[in-house]
């Protein structure tokens, strides 16, 4: 019996849902409205660009302690994204939840940290209360508001403002175009601080060593050779032994020397093109078919700056040299291993 009265409550919420759906609406316009919403709130941040948010960032970056951002509700969610992009640019950021602070984490503020509270009325109450502790402690206070007249925006020494007319909820109260725009006044901050550090694409892979991302920061050709074979022949190889060599350290292509000195490839369509052209092949030496002068890179060359060149070049293979060494054949497949694409 309560299997049957649980099935029954369930179909008859389900037929009050279909009830209730809105069946005028659509889907497709209302995306776009809000998309098109969004964007006008993002444009109009340009204008509140001004002293205060250069002063901001110029304190920030000048600063000796880390930068805690904090915030309530929707804010807070925005807070936490803002630390991740700040952390993974160089700047040292930490979250910390504007009802926890109340509770015991004020902990984490420290003498020199700057302190960026983010609400978009700047009167909620644990905003209220938090302030003045703040303040006592003599930390210098960065408010991102959507209210300049607010409690926080009032009690801030600097102030970016991140005002929306009117959110993209049709009701204007889901925080949608308010959230966005403290986002993009966040990436804003970030950037304009990335760029006074003069963080560089060096010190980015640095932070980024996991993934596809850091593989393409700091991966270099250098650190897939060494795991291939090497395969070479001289300038006066027999076909025979050019074919035993491509065959055997499975590259499919092989450098051709003279003495220590690169001089040409020679690649599964060099092979092919000889065949074609019916050549006596038991007369022929690797310099006859070989491609001269090919194009190749050094050790220290990055896997994304390798895969760029073979792409524009349409060959799969690149030797790698240093001055005056061939040093082994890195492949396509190599980089595309690394998930390098």
């Amino acid at each position: 019996m309560k299997r049957k009265s649980l099935a029954s409550k369930k179909n008859l919420s389900l037929s009050i849902k279909k009830i209730i759906l809105n069946k005028n609406i659509n889907i497709k316009q209302t995306a776009i409205r809000t998309i098109e919403e969004e964007v006008l709130a993002i444009t109009r941040l340009s204008s509140f660009i001004d002293e205060q948010f250069e002063q901001a960032v110029e304190c920030i970056a000048k600063s000796n302690g880390r930068l805690i951002i904090t915030g309530i509700g929707k804010s807070a969610n925005i807070a936490n994204k803002i630390v991740s992009t700040l952390n993974s640019t160089g700047t040292a950021a930490v979250f910390m939840h504007a009802a926890d602070a109340i509770h015991g984490d004020l902990g984490i503020i420290r003498k020199n940290d700057i302190v960026l509270c983010i609400s978009k009325s700047g009167e909620s109450p644990e905003i209220k209360v938090l302030i003045p502790l703040i303040k006592g402690f003599g930390n210098t206070l960065i408010g991102l508001v959507g209210n300049t007249d607010s409690y926080l925006a009032k009690q801030s020494d600097y102030v970016l403002n991140a005002s929306v007319e009117k959110e993209a909820c049709p009701n204007n109260l889901a925080p949608t175009s308010s959230t966005t725009a403290q986002l993009v006044i966040g990436d804003a901050l970030a950037v304009c601080l990335l760029e006074l550090n003069g963080f560089s694409t060096s010190d980015f892979a640095k932070l980024h060593p996991g993934g596809t991302l850091g593989k393409q920061l700091y991966l270099q050709a250098k650190d897939i050779i060494v795991q291939n074979e090497k395969p070479q022949v001289q300038i006066n190889a027999s076909i025979q032994t050019v074919i035993i060599e491509m065959t055997s350290k499975r590259l499919g292509a092989t450098a051709v020397l003279s003495g220590e000195k690169l001089v040409g490839i020679i690649t599964d369509g060099d092979l092919r093109r000889m065949l074609n052209n019916n050549l006596q092949i038991n007369q022929l030496t690797a310099e006859q078919i070989m491609t001269k002068n090919p194009k190749k890179i050094s050790e220290d060359t990055l896997l994304v700056d390798a895969l760029n060149m073979m792409r524009s070049n349409n060959i799969t293979q690149l030797p790698v040299c240093d001055d005056t060494n061939y040093l082994g054949v890195l492949h396509l497949h190599d980089i595309l291993k690394e998930g390098i694409l």
